[in-house]
């Protein structure tokens, strides 16, 4: 089961639109400089150029004359979000709190709850996001409506109610732009409530759900490693491979559902099939875990065969990579040590690039790197990341 909660620790993730305005009811240019900023990702010049034109508008004898005064709920609602993205949670929640107690329509009190309990999930205030959701009462605004069900089933898993989640969860399924999202949630909640079958029922549908967009293969993809992982531990070894078998070569699961791939093959003593995937997999990056495995995995298979001489070359092989690793692992801790993993991360490439601190391992004037692929991929590492490359730029 530790493998299966390795896998699922990504599924409490919420991705929502933020800037409603389009060019078309622009009616305020200094908003619409705001918005182009925020869309640049450029969030300080973004709250620079709004901060003033509130400030302005506010100061109006008669601010429902000012161009502004068309687009003000959303202008106060973007401040923040612009805050949330810089990653001034607090100044965020007090922007939006600001809304939420104002003299505004029901619709607008009910969308500043769901940012409010957004704000607080990400914080991961759990009790204060759902405080945040029962204020949600009437009109809510049909662009959030399924947004602000996912949300609430997403403060249930993490607050370790998973049977609270399924019931909210069954309920979207028929929203259309979560369908990924939803169909592999409502397995992993499913799994939590020790409703195994149901899960695995439901992880087979996620898996086949038909996309095109990157993000929809990436959640398809990891429906069936999860699937192919639970399917591997409880023996049964030929659906699971079935289910591996659907994850695409080159996603980011890709690694894994090879190994298991494997795996599932050489415990039904499939030696020879099992080195299909296997093969593959030995020519990764050799700095990944799972290529590390497969690297005494694979000679393993061939001694079962009984080709001695191809498994006593892969052997040679594994042992030659690990020397070389033991190096790297030293090289990499010296290198932090002189402080040189900060300067790696500042470089010129990383503002103009998003995916180049994912691509510095591969760098050889960057050993600092090569084993921090994990740690640099988690939420906490790239916001501390982007708090000190803005330092950085202040500076």
């Amino acid at each position: 089961m530790q493998a299966i909660r390795q896998l699922i620790g990504l599924s409490l993730a919420v991705g929502l639109a933020a800037y409603p305005a389009s060019a078309g009811d622009l009616r305020d240019l200094y908003f619409g400089e705001a918005l182009y900023h925020a869309y640049q990702g450029q969030y300080f010049e973004a709250l620079q150029r709004l901060d003033t034109e509130l400030a302005m508008y506010h100061g109006l004898d008669e601010p429902a004359l000012d161009t502004l005064h068309f687009h003000i709920n959303n202008a106060e609602f973007s401040v923040g979000d612009f805050e949330l993205d810089y990653r001034m949670h607090q100044r965020a929640g007090r922007a939006i709190k600001a809304v939420l107690e104002g003299a505004v329509d029901e619709a607008v009190r009910n969308e500043a709850a769901f940012r409010l309990a957004r704000i607080c999930f990400q914080k991961d205030q759990l009790d204060d996001a759902l405080q945040a959701l029962a204020r949600i009462k009437g009109a809510v605004p049909e662009e959030i409506r399924g947004d602000v069900e996912f949300l609430r089933a997403n403060v249930y898993m993490a607050k370790g109610q998973p049977s609270e989640a399924v019931k909210v969860l069954a309920q979207l399924k028929s929203n259309e732009s979560l369908a990924g999202f939803v169909a592999y949630n409502l397995g992993i909640a499913l799994l939590q409530d020790g409703r195994t079958q149901e899960a695995i029922e439901q992880l087979d549908r996620a898996g086949q759900l038909p996309t095109g967009d990157p993000a929809g293969l990436a959640i398809r993809d990891k429906s069936n490693l999860v699937l192919g992982t639970i399917l591997f531990e409880s023996g049964n070894f030929e659906r699971a491979r079935q289910s591996l078998d659907r994850v695409h070569l080159e996603g980011p699961f890709s690694n894994q559902a090879l190994l298991r791939a494997g795996w599932a093959e050489a415990s039904a003593q499939q030696y020879r099939r099992a080195l299909v995937p296997w093969n593959i997999l030995a020519d990764r990056e050799p700095t990944d875990a799972a290529a590390q495995e497969v690297m005494l995995a694979a000679p393993h298979a061939y001694a079962s065969l009984k080709l001695y001489g191809r498994a006593a070359i892969g052997y040679g092989r594994a042992l030659e990579l690990f020397s070389n690793q033991i190096d790297r692992v030293d090289a990499s801790v010296r290198s932090i040590k002189e402080g040189r993993f900060l300067n790696a991360l500042v470089r010129e490439e990383s503002r103009e690039d998003e995916t180049w601190v994912i691509r510095l391992r591969s760098l050889p004037d960057a050993p600092e790197t090569y084993y921090l692929m994990e740690l640099m991929a988690s939420h906490d590492f790239q916001t501390a990341l982007q708090n000190y490359l803005d330092l950085e730029e202040l500076r």
